[in-house]
């Protein structure tokens, strides 16, 4: 750091361990819930507690849909094919990532900055690099340069490679989506409730029935509650940890 610059600092607090351990190693999917009420203030803090999740270049890729209206429900409880966790969660939520709110969500880091000088480096991100970096252009042209482009300048240095074209944002998207289902999960049993993320539906049927545009991929639906006795359907099933984990 040069002298006399002063950069960014906030306080770290203390955690604790074993707590997060606890919340972690009691987190199962839960395939029956009781019918006691899920509060509505702990539905609302685990919301905000997944928006907190780390994303690609701070562009918030999802949205949250909270099932309420009857009629939705039932239909969403019939697209995940009947099954226990949709059928007696106390909350439905359809975690969905988005490929058609990027470019917007540009222009809302630079409008929310939260220092009152932004860098210029950061400014020039938003404003130029990061539409050019996301963007496919018509006809998936731009995506096409780009990838011509950087595959030619990459044998002499590294660069990012994609995301070039649609199926590659739908992964970009996907991939920070889930880290906030994960926060959302592991928020709902700190405050000693239960999930079960749910990928066996009929994205079709879920689409329809949440008005979703293009661009959005329902990448789960969480049935949320207070676990049943008989909830967790068999004890953890984890395999021998040499089999991913690796030092290169």
């Amino acid at each position: 750091m040069s002298e006399g610059k002063v950069r960014y600092q906030e306080p770290v607090p203390e955690t604790d361990i074993a707590e997060f351990r606890k919340v972690v190693e009691s987190r199962r999917s839960v395939r029956r819930f009781t019918s006691e009420p899920l509060p509505e203030a702990v539905l609302q803090d685990c919301l905000d507690l997944a928006m907190l999740a780390p994303n690609s270049s701070n562009l918030q890729p999802w949205s949250f849909h909270v099932v309420r209206t009857p009629a939705v429900r039932e239909g969403i409880v019939k697209a995940c094919l009947s099954q226990n966790a949709a059928s007696t969660a106390q909350a439905l939520v359809a975690v969905v990532a988005r490929t058609d709110t990027w470019h917007a969500n540009t222009d809302l880091n630079l409008e929310h900055w939260p220092l009152p000088v932004m860098p210029a480096i950061v400014e020039n991100y938003y404003r130029r690099y990061a539409k050019f970096h996301y963007g496919e252009g018509l006809f998936g042209l731009k995506g096409l340069f780009k990838k011509t482009f950087f595959s030619i300048v990459g044998l002499a240095r590294p660069v990012p490679r994609g995301p070039y074209t649609g199926a590659e944002m739908r992964t970009w998207a996907v991939k920070s989506t889930a880290l906030a289902a994960e926060n959302f999960m592991l928020a709902m049993r700190a405050h000693g409730y239960d999930t079960c993320p749910m990928e066996g539906f009929d994205e079709v049927r879920v689409r329809r029935l949440l008005k979703l545009p293009r661009g959005a991929i329902v990448t789960m639906i969480i049935g949320a509650g207070r676990r049943a006795p008989d909830g967790v359907y068999h004890p953890r099933i984890r395999f021998n940890r040499e089999r991913f984990i690796h030092d290169v």
